[in-house]
């Protein structure tokens, strides 16, 4: 059934006012190209820092986790007191960036431990995903996807090895948190599938998915992500306008799968978004749709885990 609950306005949380624009350092002999994760994520962490106990509340820092096949880095971002549970944040195709941890800080900021690893660590480091071009300018995501090879990293990431992948993830928190705390995950563009087959591997933890402009959701395949969804979980769903990899054809049929379940679930086109509408370092952004996500999330934690 579909979910009546409107979210609350996010009043205050978060008190940046807005998405920053960060700039990456250039790969030079002082900066090595191993390097680069380790030096753009740790600026971010020292800006967090500098106003943690006054602001935000939040400590974030950079890990290295065991995964399926290696060790991936992960951003990890978690309040100073008590946690209400914890949250897998899934990251869109461009990988591990500033604007990452500036969206899984401002979760953290609610309450929760949130989780975002490298998904794609078995063919790339951060570092190698990261834009060298500005991808606020549209011409640059040809660019960009030329030079990266992204879609095939997706292929390559198959359910059976992100459901690897995800015992650790699951681990990590439970490191923080205690095997018994509720957890809720989030996805964006490719990362929402991983968002939803994570609560169905987790049926006794997992209590809440956020998946946003998602790519990939609903496909003619066997496997597809869609069929996993379950009742036991409450679904957040907000598309993205006019997107070829889910069309409004492919909402309904999601809708139905819910439905099928008996799942409480939000499935809904956002006007006038475009796909990658949260990611202000991209040409995508759309304010107005990103604070939705953002009012939207919170309210299903809140109902969900707390």
């Amino acid at each position: 059934m579909k979910s009546e609950s409107r979210a609350d306005d996010d009043d205050g949380d978060f008190p940046e006012g807005g998405p920053t624009v960060w700039s990456y350092p250039a790969f030079s002999p002082t900066n090595p190209h191993e390097k680069y994760f380790e030096n753009v994520m740790s600026a971010v962490c020292a800006r967090i820092r500098g106003q943690t106990r006054v602001s935000l509340g939040i400590v974030a820092e950079l890990i290295e986790i065991p995964a399926g096949d290696g060790t991936t880095e992960a951003y990890l971002s978690r309040p100073e007191g008590d946690p209400r549970g914890g949250v897998l944040f899934f990251m869109d195709a461009i990988g591990l960036r500033p604007r990452i941890a500036e969206m899984v800080d401002r979760i953290a900021s609610w309450g929760y431990v949130v989780l975002a690893p490298n998904v794609f660590y078995r063919w790339a480091t951060s570092a190698d995903l990261a834009p060298d071009v500005d991808l606020r300018v549209p011409e640059n995501r040809a660019v960009y996807f030329a030079k990266v090879p992204i879609m095939q990293f997706i292929g390559k990431l198959t359910p059976e090895l992100s459901a690897r992948d995800d015992e650790a993830y699951v681990a990590e928190l439970d490191r923080h948190l205690g095997p018994e705390a509720k957890l809720g995950s989030t996805g964006y563009c490719m990362g929402a599938r991983l968002a939803t087959r994570v609560a169905s591997e987790f049926p006794d933890r997992f209590v809440a998915v956020g998946g946003f402009h998602a790519g990939g959701l609903v496909t003619d395949a066997p496997n597809s992500p869609h069929l996993v969804v379950t009742g036991s979980v409450e679904y957040l769903y907000l598309h993205a306008d006019h997107d070829a990899g889910m069309s409004p054809d492919r909402v309904a049929e999601l809708a139905r799968a819910l439905d099928a379940v008996g799942a409480t679930y939000t499935n809904e086109i956002c006007p006038g978004a475009m796909h990658g509408y949260t990611m202000s370092d991209t040409a995508a952004w759309n304010d107005d749709a990103t604070e939705r996500h953002f009012r939207e999330l919170k309210a299903l934690l809140g109902r969900r885990i707390d």
